[in-house]
């Protein structure tokens, strides 16, 4: 089992960024693909990005695209979503997950994934 604990969330005003971090407990961090994924007020849990075990593959949700980039540091434990160009639609409570199995190199599903952090608040002010 691994545990993640996210970091890097606050306050920051339209057009901003912010660097989320995602440290992962265990020494098989690399063998599961991550995962980060928001929920923002009264709306569903979505899909922000995702990367592969290796990082050779990544895979963003179209609201993102250009702005966000996800990163991994195999040798720290840890996944990193670096956020440019914030908007007041990011605000949400950003999460990373961890798929074990990793049928397919990246994912969007929310299924696919075992394991969630507690997740840490991003608010965009305009």
């Amino acid at each position: 089992q691994v545990q993640l604990v996210e970091s890097g969330g606050g306050l920051v005003q339209a057009g901003g960024s912010l660097r989320l971090s995602c440290a992962a407990s265990g020494r098989t961090f690399s063998s599961y693909a991550m995962g980060w994924f928001r929920q923002a007020p009264g709306k569903e849990r979505e899909f922000v990005a995702a990367i592969s075990r290796s990082g050779g593959r990544i895979l963003y949700a179209d609201s993102v695209k250009g702005r966000f980039t996800i990163s991994r540091d195999n040798a720290k434990n840890t996944v990193y979503l670096q956020m440019n160009s914030l908007k007041p639609e990011d605000t949400a409570v950003y999460y990373c997950a961890a798929d074990r199995v990793a049928t397919i190199p990246v994912s969007s599903r929310q299924y696919e994934y075992d394991y969630w952090g507690q997740g840490t608040q991003v608010t965009v002010s305009s």
